[in-house]
C-alpha cells in the first residue's frame, strides 16, 4: 500500500507542479503582451515623434526655400536695377556723343566753309594779281616800245 500511497502522493505532486507551470506559463504569456503592449506604445510614441520631427523638417525646408527664393527675386531685382541703371547711363553717353558728334561735325562744316571761303578768296586774289601782272606786262612791253620807236624816231 505503501506504494499506492507514494505513487498518489507523485501524482498529486505532478499535478501541483503543472499547476505551476500553468502558472507560470499564463504569467509569461502575460508578460509577453504586456511587453509587446510596452513595444507598441513605444513604436506609437516613436511614430509620433517621427512624425513630428518630420513635418519640422519639411516647415525648416520651405522656410529655407521660401527664404531662398526671395534672396533669389531680390538678388534678380537689384540685378535689374543695375541693368537698368547702367542702360540710362549708356544712353546719356550716348546722347552726350550724339551731341558732341554733331557739334564736331558742325564745326568741321564750319571751319570746311571757312577754308572754301579762303581758298576762293585766295583764288580771286590770285586772278587779280595774274591779271595785274599781264596790265604790268602790257604796260612795261608798251613803254618798251614807245622808248624803242622813240629812239628809232629820233634817229633816223
Amino acid at each position: 500500500m505503501r506504494s499506492s500511497k507514494s505513487w498518489n502522493q507523485a501524482e498529486i505532486a505532478l499535478q501541483q507542479i503543472m499547476a505551476h507551470l500553468d502558472a507560470i506559463r499564463k504569467d509569461m504569456v502575460i508578460l509577453e503582451k504586456s511587453e509587446f503592449a510596452n513595444l507598441r506604445s513605444e513604436n506609437a510614441k516613436m511614430k509620433t515623434e517621427l512624425e513630428q520631427i518630420t513635418n519640422r523638417l519639411l516647415e525648416e525646408s520651405q522656410k529655407i526655400r521660401a527664404e531662398a527664393k526671395l534672396d533669389i527675386n531680390l538678388e534678380r531685382s537689384r540685378v535689374t536695377d543695375m541693368f537698368t541703371e547702367q542702360e540710362k547711363k549708356l544712353m546719356d553717353v550716348r546722347m552726350e556723343f550724339q551731341k558732341m558728334n554733331a557739334d564736331i561735325e558742325s564745326e568741321a562744316v564750319e571751319t570746311s566753309k571757312k577754308i572754301d571761303i579762303q581758298v576762293a578768296s585766295l583764288k580771286t586774289l590770285l586772278e587779280s594779281l595774274k591779271l595785274e601782272t599781264v596790265r604790268y606786262l602790257a604796260a612795261c612791253i608798251f613803254t618798251c616800245l614807245a622808248i624803242a620807236l622813240g629812239f628809232y624816231r629820233f634817229w633816223k
